[in-house]
């Protein structure tokens, strides 16, 4: 990665914000210029990077590729920058930086709700909403929220995750604030949570995921690209954008992947993170380019 888009005096000026001035950054975030959840061809290409909140700091086989904030908000820097990228889905310590940093201007604001249910900890599958809150989002101008719905039947810390995202569906609703969810059947398996990647298992997912809530209008669906991802939409009618998961094996695979699935009823695009962030070749305007074209047939 050799492209720089981010200054260090302007890292200089993001830590004196947080230290001595941090109203700015509400200011900055209200008076950014906003625009449209959908633009002309009704697509939508998001950047997703609230990995960090769950502890979730690897990529690939390096544990920590993440740890790094300045480099990570450079990636995203970068990532905003390229044509076709419509947004940004994070929590709000990098929403903020975003802010600070002068980078959401025209750009939809995806806020991630529910981190609580950290990466390999016993508790999982509790997956408390410690992020943002509908109100929150409200009150600062965000887009769009988002959750996560990991179902496992075998672990009681489903049942009150699944209670605190129908009421986010709820709140959401009333606010007339869209809001994406996450589903996936999940188990344990060997200490760790295992999500179901069958086509079968996703149709089930999105089943319990749909139904909760006393509004669906303003409902969407972030889906996993699996087998069979022609009866998989075919199990919704929400608006869906696709998700990259976790980066590996062979890219041109992924995106061919990504360009089938992009075809079907109902897919609106893409919510993808560390497979362009941190892609093998380290060229990250070229892999959000190759993305972003695919979504918006650029």
């Amino acid at each position: 990665m050799t492209e720089t888009h981010i200054s260090s005096a302007k890292f200089e000026d993001l830590r004196r914000i947080r230290a001595e001035a941090p109203a700015t950054v509400t200011e900055l975030f209200r008076d950014r210029k906003r625009r449209d959840l959908l633009g002309d061809d009704g697509k939508l290409f998001i950047v997703a990077a609230d990995h960090p909140a769950r502890g979730a700091l690897a990529v690939g086989d390096n544990p920590t590729a993440m740890a790094n904030r300045y480099e990570l908000l450079e990636r995203m820097a970068i990532a905003l920058s390229r044509p076709g990228v419509d947004g940004v889905l994070g929590t709000p310590d990098i929403i903020d930086d975003l802010a600070a940093l002068g980078l959401l201007d025209d750009k939809i604001v995806v806020g991630s709700m529910n981190r609580g249910g950290l990466r390999g900890a016993s508790f999982e599958m509790d997956d408390r909403y410690t992020g943002y809150d509908v109100t929150s989002m409200v009150e600062r101008g965000i887009d769009f929220a988002k959750t996560l719905v990991r179902i496992n039947l075998a672990d009681a810390g489903t049942s009150p995750t699944l209670e605190a995202t129908a009421n986010a569906v709820n709140e959401a609703a009333a606010a007339q604030l869209p809001i994406m969810l996450e589903p996936f059947m999940s188990n344990w398996v060997n200490g760790k949570v295992v999500n179901d990647l069958s086509a079968d298992a996703v149709i089930q997912s999105i089943g319990i995921a749909a139904g909760l809530g006393n509004d669906s209008s303003y409902t969407w669906m972030k889906l996993p690209v699996v087998d069979e991802m022609e009866r998989v939409m075919e199990a919704t009618t929400m608006p869906t954008l696709l998700l990259g998961g976790d980066p590996g094996g062979d890219p041109d695979a992924t995106y061919a992947s990504w360009q089938n699935a992009l075809a079907l009823p109902g897919v609106r695009g893409l919510t993808v993170g560390r497979t362009l962030l941190y892609p093998h070749d380290g060229d990250v305007a070229q892999a959000v380019d190759t993305a972003a074209a695919m979504v918006h047939n650029l």
